[in-house]
């Protein structure tokens, strides 16, 4: 025989509230209670996570030319493998330059892109666009730095991303300049680097 207990409220002996019903808002404990739970807490069937779920770390592996202009970062990128290096969650996939989330969320996602003046003094972007499925970008981010023949440059910048539609909701990372110097990359070390790292949902 199945039994069926009802109740709006349930008090430990000493009157407080362990759990409570009002309007189809259940409240368990009270204000300075300490509530555990043993065992999987979920959410309609799914486990709920705390925390971060995600990061990821991406990377040039190789110096890029400037060409003389500004450029989508295209091509020579890898997801950092160095020892040591550690990732959460599913990771980011890119083609050609343009990143694709693994789930949709807010995430954090900061460029970090290191310049050498091989040429002549030049300045040097950071920016992070937004595109869509259908081709259309938005700048999100930019920050520049001016560096000189033979010296270094490093510029960076980040943006808290709302990513509704990972089908619709890309990234690109653009540089460049007007003298043809470098963008530093390396296959061994972080030098010209992306991180990504969910913060919630959407």
């Amino acid at each position: 025989m199945t039994a069926i207990l009802k109740a709006d409220t349930i008090q430990d002996t000493d009157g407080n509230n362990i759990i409570n019903e009002n309007s189809n808002t259940i409240t368990i404990g009270a204000s300075g209670d300490t509530t555990n739970i043993i065992g999987t807490l979920q959410n309609n069937g799914s486990s709920l996570i705390s925390g971060i779920t995600m990061a990821d770390q991406w990377r040039i592996t190789a110096d890029l030319t400037i060409d003389s202009s500004d450029f989508d970062i295209a091509s020579n990128w890898e997801q950092a493998d160095t020892t040591g290096f550690g990732f959460i969650g599913s990771a980011m996939t890119q083609s050609s330059g343009v990143f694709t989330f693994p789930s949709t969320g807010i995430y954090y996602v900061a460029l970090e892109v290191f310049y050498y003046g091989s040429s002549g003094d030049d300045y040097g972007r950071s920016v992070i666009k937004h595109r869509t499925n259908s081709g259309t970008e938005t700048i999100m981010a930019d920050t520049r730095i001016r560096y000189t023949n033979g010296n270094r440059g490093y510029v960076a910048c980040a943006v808290i991303f709302d990513c509704q539609s990972t089908t619709d909701d890309k990234i690109i990372f653009y540089g460049g300049g007007n003298v043809a110097n470098l963008i530093v990359g390396n296959t061994n070390q972080n030098n010209t680097s992306v991180r990504f790292i969910r913060l919630g949902d959407t």
